[in-house]
């Protein structure tokens, strides 16, 4: 007889009961680390960035020196320099002669432009040198010495003048935005103060005004105390020429009506009946810089200049200025200005001491009488 085979039966409670294998084990693992979390509170920013320039006096720093007057690429137009995200780096200057290198450091008793001051202001240098460098062997190497100590250069260790490891790492990087140097806290931006007043880096000027005689400068050392008076020339320029403008305003209307002919750049627009309220308006613009020149500084002094002109010289300018504008004189191929078939001059000014001729007065009465004639309409 053919034997029955025995099937055996699991009950469902045995499955519960049974061990879990490791497969089961590692899925509810990775459930309960990927269980998000909720929370009823907004997540704040934690991320934190230390800025070096924080904290520091802001009196002296590196500035970005632009010319409105020179084409840079339209930058000018913006107050830059460099196009955005553009740095300039320059390690500080070394002068090498047959073999013995230099550093431009400011911090040298030694350097020839020091030896060739006068007695009295080379020592009060050689001190003034000794006493920072005291100060940065403090701070930088531990190193206590006294500036008066004769064997001084003997016991500085880190700011010696052959110490080309430490030297040759010092530079400067420089953008848009100023650099802040704190000499009270930074020791570094003391040796870079004392750099770039010696020419260290020739991409600083030393400061604002040698910024200016410097072609091609894009930055400049700004103290506060020594460049305000430079920053507030053109301040004091405008109010130079706002007074004049105010003084032909009160008294002298006729020498207003002929510097504006004479500065402004549309000058036929004035006439004998133009309200004077509307030329002082013009001239106040053109002061400002809001005239069709935009350089503040050279439309003052344009200004100031012609307002110091004698009375004939006023009108006589105005005249040749007029006279061009309504094509009374013309220039010609041959670099003459004529007046008719007569040669006046090569130039205004030439023009200007042709009509002063006593020679050529018949002619000066005839151009001043048609040029009067549309100042009258």
């Amino acid at each position: 007889m053919a034997k029955k085979k025995n099937k055996s039966k699991v009950k469902t409670g045995d499955i519960a009961s049974a061990p879990k294998t490791k497969t089961v084990e590692v899925v509810e693992a990775i459930d309960k680390i990927i269980e998000p979390t909720y929370t009823e509170q907004a997540i704040k920013e934690v991320t934190m960035i230390e800025k070096y320039q924080e904290g520091k006096n802001q009196s002296i720093a590196i500035r970005t020196f632009f010319d409105s007057d020179v084409e840079n690429m339209g930058l000018e137009n913006y107050e830059m320099s460099l196009f955005e995200g553009v740095v300039h780096e320059e390690e500080l200057t070394c002068l090498e002669i047959n073999g013995i290198k230099r550093y431009v450091t400011g911090l040298n008793e030694f350097a020839p432009e020091i030896r060739k001051l006068p007695p009295v202001k080379r020592e009060a240098k050689v001190r003034e040198i000794r006493k920072a460098v005291a100060t940065l062997e403090r701070d930088l190497a531990a190193n206590i010495i006294d500036p008066e100590d004769p064997e001084f250069w003997n016991k500085v260790k880190l700011l010696r003048h052959d110490n080309h490891d430490f030297w040759s790492k010092i530079s400067i990087r420089l953008g848009n935005d100023p650099v802040y140097l704190d000499p009270s806290t930074d020791p570094y931006d003391l040796i870079k103060i004392y750099a770039i007043e010696a020419g260290g880096f020739s991409i600083v000027a030393k400061n604002l005004a040698d910024a200016k005689g410097k072609p091609d400068c894009k930055f400049y050392l700004d103290k506060l105390e020594d460049t305000v008076g430079t920053r507030t020339e053109v301040s004091k320029l405008r109010n130079r020429a706002l007074a004049a403008l105010t003084t032909m305003y009160d008294s002298e209307n006729t020498k207003l009506f002929y510097v504006a002919k004479i500065v402004d750049a549309n000058s036929t627009q004035y006439n004998k009946s133009t309200a004077n309220d509307v030329i002082y308006e013009n001239m106040d613009d053109f002061i400002h810089g809001d005239g069709h020149d935009r350089n503040q500084r050279r439309s003052a002094q344009l200004f100031l200049d012609t307002s110091r002109l004698s009375m004939e010289d006023l009108k006589l300018k105005a005249v040749i200025k007029d006279a061009s504008g309504y094509s009374l004189i013309t220039n010609k191929s041959d670099g003459w200005i004529y007046y008719g078939s007569i040669k006046m001059g090569k130039s205004p000014a030439g023009c200007l001491e042709w009509l002063k001729n006593p020679l050529n007065e018949e002619h000066m009465m005839s151009l001043l009488s048609q040029v009067q004639y549309y100042w009258d309409m």
